[in-house]
């Protein structure tokens, strides 16, 4: 019997812009469907960052040049921009692929809500950069005008910061559920999805922040009780002593390996930290879950246990 699978797609499956995007998902395309003719039921995350950074961009360069006409874009609404247009793409690429295949399923993706919780402690400390580089007289008026944090990065700039909270629920989770037991293969969680919170009666209210996709993931896993995570990045492997001479790749991670490896340092924060973490999430919520870590063409490869780094209870 085939497996319910939720892959979460790295930035490097995307491409930075929309000509590289339309290139990168038909080459993503054909790595997922593998899977799916290999009897699994897949639903597939995604990451953002290029893309909403970009839109960003565009809805902040035109509320400059004609303040009275357009408003400042909520970040929320830039993510759920980023979800459709990825989606787009991907799904169509999904669709093509199957049906030169010769599959009968359909592909479709769900504008997906992320709940989070308002009290995190990461709205304390906002630590993600997004956005364009800007002078420090640019960055300074937007701390004046919107209220942004701002931080100076690395001698490139300065770039708004915001809170990256950890996804508590998926909000359309009864909506992905559905479509997958009629046999679609589901778009969820772009971005990490768009973060809201509750107010007032059931009013969801976005959130100026950015959920890891990875997290998100393992969340998304976890509600639709999928039997694996599959995490892909730009390695076939974790590896300890990354980039250096004595560098070793790991066939797999336990929770007691892992928090050894951590306290370490051996995993990088903005890179393969946040992987295993999410990993080790997902493979601790229930008997029989197993999560990998892998490169995209490997995932079949992987799912087979012939590679990649799998990460286990």
């Amino acid at each position: 019997m085939g497996k319910k699978i939720v892959i979460a797609l790295g930035g490097n499956a995307l491409g930075k812009n929309l000509p590289e995007q339309m290139v990168a998902v038909k080459h993503t395309a054909k790595a997922i469907v593998d899977l799916i003719e290999e009897g699994n039921e897949v639903v597939v995350a995604h990451g953002n960052g290029p893309q909403v950074g970009m839109i960003q961009e565009a809805m902040t360069q035109l509320t400059r040049s004609n303040p009275e006409k357009y408003i400042p874009c909520p970040l929320s609404v830039c993510v759920a921009m980023s979800q459709g247009y990825i989606g787009y793409d991907l799904q169509n690429a999904l669709r093509e692929e199957m049906l030169d295949r010769g599959i009968d399923r359909g592909a479709a993706t769900v504008l997906t809500q992320v709940e989070v919780d308002e009290n995190d402690p990461a709205f304390e400390h906002p630590t993600k950069p997004i956005g364009a580089f800007m002078t420090e007289e640019e960055a300074q008026q937007l701390v004046h005008d919107r209220g942004y944090n701002v931080v100076e990065d690395a001698g490139r700039g300065w770039r708004r910061v915001v809170a990256s909270p950890k996804p508590q629920n998926i909000v359309e989770i009864d909506t992905i559920r559905s479509l997958v037991q009629t046999n679609h293969v589901v778009i969820a969680c772009g971005g990490g999805g768009i973060p809201v919170y509750t107010t007032q009666g059931h009013h969801l209210k976005g959130a100026a922040a950015v959920i890891d996709k990875d997290f998100a993931a393992a969340r998304l896993a976890e509600q639709l009780d999928a039997d694996a995570l599959i995490i892909l990045t730009a390695v076939e492997k974790v590896a300890l002593h990354f980039g250096k001479p004595n560098q070793q790749w790991l066939d797999e991670l336990t929770p007691e390996t892992a928090a050894k490896y951590i306290r370490d340092g051996e995993f990088a924060p903005g890179s393969m930290l946040p992987k295993v973490q999410a990993a080790l999430q997902f493979a601790q919520s229930g008997e029989g879950r197993t999560s990998l870590i892998t490169l995209l063409d490997k995932a079949s490869e992987g799912i087979q246990s012939k590679t990649g780094t799998v990460v286990h209870a």
